[in-house]
């Protein structure tokens, strides 16, 4: 809508999680870091966590890109709300492995020795759960038992759990303190802060091809906010500025007579 109005090469507020666009706060910097750490050094479990909004799909997408580029193969769940027999199946079949009429035990078999044929062959196996925090105890306890499979020294399958708030809760029950204490790194996101804000809205223009100050867009920097809802506050901004300088009613609309009532 505003993009040709505003000479932009590309949409600067989109709220599809590109990698391209990523503004690195220190604390963004920080959690890509850990969860890439805790990858390549074989640590097992890593855990993100931050309020809708905060940038956690994205950086999922930053570390993808990054692993792509080394021998690591990944299984990648997006759909949460599984039974134990389900999650099984979805990760086995994102490994390529046949799923079909496999019981629980031979489904886990075979993700066993798919994973240490994997590390035999010092390649590296990652499983990254978003949407962590809709996991049933059941399917996270699962998830735990999947971690039994290592050396003396290290984990042969790498775990990322990423959610709200509420996985935080979950993990730090009485129930899942077997989980817990597995966990290697821990990071949270927060909202970003008045000067983030500025600069993360800056950011996204310049790599849009926007040089100059967006006028119009500073009300927006004024609150303190969720990238995710940044973006929306941003693009519906712009979009009503564009509206304001540039908008009239097509003539035939305006030249035409309301119809008369019968």
């Amino acid at each position: 809508m505003y993009k040709r109005f505003y000479n932009l090469q590309r949409n600067p507020f989109e709220i599809t999680p590109d990698p391209s666009f990523l503004f690195p706060t220190k604390r963004h910097n920080e959690a890509l870091a850990a969860l890439y750490y805790g990858v390549s050094r074989h640590k097992g479990f890593v855990v993100m966590t931050g309020e809708v909004g905060t940038g956690k799909t994205l950086l999922i997408r930053c570390l993808l890109h990054l692993l792509n580029r080394s021998h690591v193969n990944y299984a990648y769940v997006f759909n949460s709300r599984l039974t134990p027999t389900e999650f099984l199946q979805y990760i086995a079949g994102d490994f390529r492995l046949a799923t079909s009429g496999k019981t629980k035990s031979e489904l886990l078999l075979d993700l066993s020795s798919f994973v240490i044929g994997r590390f035999q062959k010092g390649l590296t196996t990652v499983l990254v759960v978003d949407e962590a925090h809709h996991l049933s105890v059941e399917v996270l306890e699962e998830i735990r038992l999947l971690t039994n499979l290592e050396t003396p020294q290290e984990k042969l399958l790498q775990i990322l759990l990423v959610g709200q708030p509420e996985l935080d809760v979950k993990l730090d029950s009485n129930e899942l303190r077997q989980l817990k204490q597995r966990i290697a790194l821990r990071s949270t996101l927060s909202a970003l802060d008045l000067d983030e804000t500025d600069g993360y809205i800056r950011r996204r223009l310049q790599l849009a091809g926007r040089n100059g100050r967006f006028v119009g867009l500073a009300i927006v920097a004024a609150f303190r906010e969720l990238p995710f809802v940044v973006d929306a506050e941003a693009a519906r901004a712009a979009a009503a500025r564009r509206g304001r300088r540039s908008w009239l009613p097509p003539r035939r609309c305006a030249d035409t007579p309301p119809p008369r009532r019968s």
